[in-house]
């Protein structure tokens, strides 16, 4: 266990001066742990950068007791300090305190805000009776193949559901054109560049190997035991869809 934590704090604090890091995907995963003896659900914030030849790493995952503006400015300032450059692309799950941060560290980066996330948020101002057809309208826009196309269904959208369900309308408009940033990019890229399902998964893959232990010992653990699997090999990321055009 000693051994685990000195290559643990290592890694936290390598040098990130050398990585060639083109798209960076930002997310909160929660886990549960125990802290006064109570199991409690905390949140871990992952960084999974993209390598120009579309190679997928783990930068950083830590505990940082939330997910407010101040736990993603300190998440994000120790990249910066270790050298991380400061990306071409970056794919957040929409949490403001995420936003607020990367506006304050790096206001140049084009970001995208996850369209699974986002899909979730519009079911959630919806009656449920209209679930199945939000989901196909709001599908029908996201994966239309050209960005005229996009557009084109985005309008359409907005005017049904302005006069079907407003709140379903306000809440496509908050999240603007940040929504679509990932039709600047080249058409092979799409399908990688519009979530953040690189963590989503990452985070599958944890709990499936920890699910005879509902609840770790100590919010510290979650963190180091995420780092381990992969420095282990057990769970391996492969290279980005469109990644030949990345360059």
């Amino acid at each position: 266990w000693r051994k685990v934590k000195t290559d643990w704090e290592a890694w936290c604090a390598r040098s990130l001066a050398d990585e060639d890091i083109v798209r960076l995907i930002l997310d909160g995963t929660m886990v549960t742990a125990r802290i006064d003896r109570k199991a409690t659900a905390i949140s871990v914030l992952a960084a999974i950068g993209v390598r120009r030849d579309g190679q997928k790493i783990l930068l950083a995952i830590r505990n940082m007791g939330g997910e407010s503006t101040a736990a993603w400015r300190a998440f994000l300032g120790d990249l910066d300090a270790r050298g991380l450059k400061a990306p071409d692309f970056v794919i957040v799950d929409g949490a403001p305190g995420l936003e607020a941060a990367l506006a304050e560290l790096w206001p140049e980066a084009p970001v995208q805000r996850c369209t699974v996330h986002k899909h979730r948020n519009l079911l959630a101002h919806a009656p449920k009776s209209l679930h199945d057809e939000l989901t196909e309208d709001y599908r029908d826009m996201v994966y239309a193949e050209t960005k005229a196309e996009i557009e084109a269904r985005r309008k359409a959208f907005l005017r049904k559901w302005r006069l079907k369900c407003p709140a379903v309308a306000d809440s496509l408009e908050d999240a603007g054109d940040r929504l679509f940033t990932f039709t600047r990019l080249d058409p092979s890229q799409w399908k990688s560049a519009r979530t953040t399902n690189a963590i989503e998964r990452l985070h599958e893959e944890f709990r499936r190997r920890i699910k005879t232990q509902a609840v770790l010992p100590d919010a510290e653990t979650a963190p180091m035991l995420f780092w381990a699997l992969m420095a282990s090999g057990q769970i391996v990321m492969r290279k980005v869809d469109g990644w030949e055009t990345l360059s």
